[in-house]
C-alpha cells in the first residue's frame, strides 16, 4: 500500500489540532464516565480537583514522555541512517530501568520509604541513564571521536549487562518491590502530580529545543558522513549533541513513565511515510505525534477496563507490534541500512 505525501506544514498543523483533540478527549474520559457535565453535576469542587489535579497533570505527562520519545526516536532514526532505529538501541532505556530497579530494591533500605515512594525512581532512573550514556560514550570514542557501528555494539552490550543486573536486584526484592517494579516496568502514568510535573517539563523542553537544533546536520548525514563533512557538518560533534539530546530526553521520561516502547520506532517513521525526510519537519512533526500516540493509549488504559486501570506500556505494544510489523512488510523488499 502506498501512503500519498502531504505537504509538511500542513501536515504538521493537523498533528497540532489532532492533538489538542486528543487532550480534550482524555480530560473528558474516566472512570467517572465521559463528558464534562457528569461531573460537574456532581459536585463543582470535585469536578475541578478531578479535572486540573488528577487529569490534567497525567496527559501533560503523557504529552511530555511522548514528545519526548518520538523526537529522540526521529534523531536516532536519521543518525544511523536506519529507518527502525529507536533511542532503545543504545541502552538508555535500559540503564535508566537499572536505576530504577536499584531504587525499588534498595531504596527503601538506604533512604527511607517516604522519600523512595516520591522521588527515589524518577532520581534512580536519570542517573542509571547518565551514567550508562558516559559509559557508552567512553566506550564508542575512537581516536576522538564517536564510532556509529562501536555506539551500536556498545550499546547493545551495556544495554543487556543492564537488564542482567536488573534481574540479579529482582532476587533480592521483597513482594511490595516486586509489585512496584512489575507495574513500573509495562509503563505507568498513574502516579503524575504537578510536583513531578515541574521536574520533568523543563527538561523534556530543553532537550527538545536540543533535537530541534540537530535539523540542518542530520539533513547533511542523510548524504552520507563524508559527503556530510565535505558540507561543513561538524560529525563528530553532531554524535555527541545527539547521544546527550536523546539521554535528556529518554532518560527523565522512562524514569517518571516507566518503560513505554514502540513509540521511538513506529513514530518517527509513520511521519516520515507523509511528510518526508526532512528533519525539519520529521523531529516535531514525531513530537506532536508522539505526544498524540500516548496520550491516546493513557486515556484507552484508564477507560479499557474501568474502574481499574492497564500499564500503557501494554497498550503502545498492543497498537505498535502491528504497526512495526507492518513496516518490515513494507520494507522487506527494500534493503535496511545496518
Amino acid at each position: 500500500m502506498t501512503i500519498r505525501r502531504l505537504s509538511a506544514l500542513p501536515a504538521l498543523v493537523l498533528l497540532g489540532l489532532g492533538l489538542a483533540a486528543s487532550v480534550l478527549l482524555a480530560l473528558a474520559s474516566g472512570a467517572t464516565g465521559f463528558g464534562f457535565a457528569p461531573i460537574r453535576a456532581s459536585d463543582p469542587q470535585m469536578a475541578r480537583m478531578i479535572i486540573m489535579d488528577i487529569r490534567l497533570p497525567r496527559v501533560v505527562l503523557a504529552l511530555l514522555v511522548g514528545a519526548g520519545l518520538g523526537a529522540a526516536g526521529a534523531v536516532m532514526q536519521g543518525l544511523f541512517r536506519n529507518p527502525l532505529a529507536d533511542p532503545g538501541l543504545i541502552g538508555v532505556s535500559s540503564g535508566a530501568a537499572l536505576g530504577a530497579t536499584l531504587m525499588i530494591v534498595q531504596g527503601p533500605i538506604w533512604f527511607g520509604a517516604g522519600i523512595i515512594a516520591r522521588w527515589g525512581i524518577p532520581a534512580g532512573g536519570m542517573l542509571g541513564a547518565c551514567a550508562l550514556t558516559l559509559v557508552l560514550q567512553a566506550m564508542s570514542t575512537r581516536q576522538g571521536g564517536i564510532s556509529t557501528n562501536r555506539l551500536v555494539l556498545a550499546g547493545v552490550a551495556l544495554g543487556a549487562l543492564a537488564s542482567a543486573a536488573t534481574g540479579i536486584l529482582l532476587y533480592r526484592a521483597n513482594d511490595t518491590a516486586l509489585r512496584d517494579l512489575t507495574f513500573w516496568s509495562m509503563g505507568s502514568l498513574s502516579g503524575a502530580r504537578w510536583p513531578e510535573i515541574d521536574i520533568l517539563a523543563p527538561l523534556i523542553l530543553l532537550a527538545l529545543l536540543l533535537l530541534m537544533a540537530l535539523t540542518r546536520p542530520l539533513n547533511l548525514l542523510l548524504a552520507g558522513e563524508e559527503n556530510a563533512m565535505l558540507m561543513g557538518c561538524r560529525v563528530r560533534a553532531v554524535k555527541y549533541l545527539s547521544l546527550f539530546a536523546v539521554t535528556m530526553a529518554v532518560g527523565p521520561a522512562v524514569s517518571f513513565s516507566g518503560v513505554i516502547g514502540f513509540v521511538g520506532v513506529i513514530v518517527p517513521h509513520l511521519v516520515r511515510l507523509v511528510c518526508g525526510p526532512d528533519h525539519r519537519f520529521l523531529i516535531p512533526g514525531s513530537a506532536l505525534l508522539g505526544a498524540i500516540l500516548l496520550v491516546l493509549s493513557d486515556t484507552l488504559a484508564r477507560v479499557i477496563a474501568s474502574p481499574a486501570e492497564v500499564p500503557v506500556g501494554i497498550i503502545t505494544a498492543g497498537l505498535g507490534a502491528p504497526v512495526f510489523i507492518w513496516l518490515l512488510l513494507r520494507l522487506r523488499d527494500q534493503e535496511i541500512p545496518a
